[in-house]
């Protein structure tokens, strides 16, 4: 009996120390130390917004905080280093998380940029209740006001901050925050004729929780979305609704853009939206369309664990390697426009 339970104990330390170098050899690392912090931002239009903020610091990074599905090497909690340095907010995914681009704000970060990632409430993995309003998507840029105005006001490091150079990056749901929040103004009275005549993925999403967005007669004609002037330039990956931008909806916009799109991508087709972008932008975007990507090919590749349906990709399209030259673009992007 005594050997039986030596043996299981062996057994236990062994498989232990197996998931444990799994884990740190899976964890994200950066080759300069980046900071993170977990605060909160006051919005004035509903609950606390919790936010994920990565930073330079030279404090000792370690592989102790888990993200999303990853494992990452931060400096948790550690100080600030540098000044006049850029800020650069991130609006996630319907059903995402401040961690579902979490290579690229280390990308950022190691750079010299700081980072900071609101969970939108009511819109998210644990929390999806905001979909059923009518002001889902309006609280949404709302949310990046608020995390803005918390960053260059009352974040610990505010003053390392230069408020002259900020930009921000959406995906998805958040492309098109992304969009209003640098001038662009959506119809989304069009979402009823589209969904008729051209169904996609947000088409069923909206119908699931019976969103009043389906029926024209039940929109008000001008919802309140807010551009917000301090946002310089904007990375926008595979933005969904865009449609209800066309034609004239983005004729305010006159900030540098940056647009991303999947050919494979079937939930948020090209035609339909960054195609669309595209065109209503004209030269004040670059569009880059990735072969053979699907829509979740823009999240962080998952490292730990995660559902085959955000982490697998089709056949012989790298996503890995595809994140590599991604982050390096949107970097090198942001450090030219701000």
């Amino acid at each position: 009996m005594k050997k039986a339970l030596r043996f299981g104990a062996i057994a236990i330390v062994v498989l232990a120390a197996a998931l444990l170098t799994y884990a740190l050899s899976n964890a994200l690392y950066t080759q300069q130390p980046v900071g993170f912090q977990l605060v909160e931002a006051p919005d004035p239009g509903g609950s606390a917004l919790t936010v994920d903020v990565w930073y330079p610091t030279d404090g000792r990074p370690l592989p102790t905080t888990l993200l999303g599905f990853n494992l990452i090497s931060v400096a948790r909690d550690g100080p600030v280093a540098g000044s006049a340095m850029p800020l650069v907010v991130f609006s996630h995914g319907n059903g995402g998380g401040p961690g579902s681009h979490v290579d690229l704000a280390l990308a950022l970060a190691q750079r010299g940029f700081v980072v900071a990632a609101p969970m939108h409430t009511g819109d998210n993995y644990a929390d999806q209740r905001a979909l059923v309003s009518a002001s889902w998507l309006v609280d949404r840029t709302r949310h990046i006001h608020s995390t803005l105005d918390y960053m260059l006001s009352a974040w610990p490091g505010h003053d390392r901050i230069d408020a002259r150079r900020i930009g921000i990056f959406g995906f998805s749901a958040g492309g098109f925050t992304a969009l209003t929040v640098i001038g662009g103004q959506p119809d989304l009275r069009r979402v009823e004729s589209h969904c008729k005549a051209t169904p996609e993925f947000v088409c069923k999403l909206l119908a699931d929780v019976h969103s009043p967005l389906l029926a024209a007669a039940s929109v008000p004609a001008a919802l309140d979305f807010v551009a917000d002037v301090r946002v310089k330039a904007a990375v926008i990956a595979a933005p969904g609704l865009a449609f209800t931008f066309v034609p004239d909806g983005l004729a305010n916009v006159q900030v540098p853009v940056q647009l991303w799109t999947g050919s494979a991508d079937e939930n948020v087709p090209t035609s339909t939206n960054a195609a669309a972008v595209k065109a209503a932008l004209g030269g004040r975007a670059q569009l880059r369309e990735v072969a053979g990507a699907g829509h979740f090919a823009f999240l962080t590749p998952c490292g730990l664990f995660g559902p085959p349906f955000l982490c697998h990709d089709a056949a012989g399209f790298d996503r890995k390697r595809f994140h590599t030259q991604m982050n390096a673009a949107v970097v090198e992007f942001f450090a030219k426009e701000l």
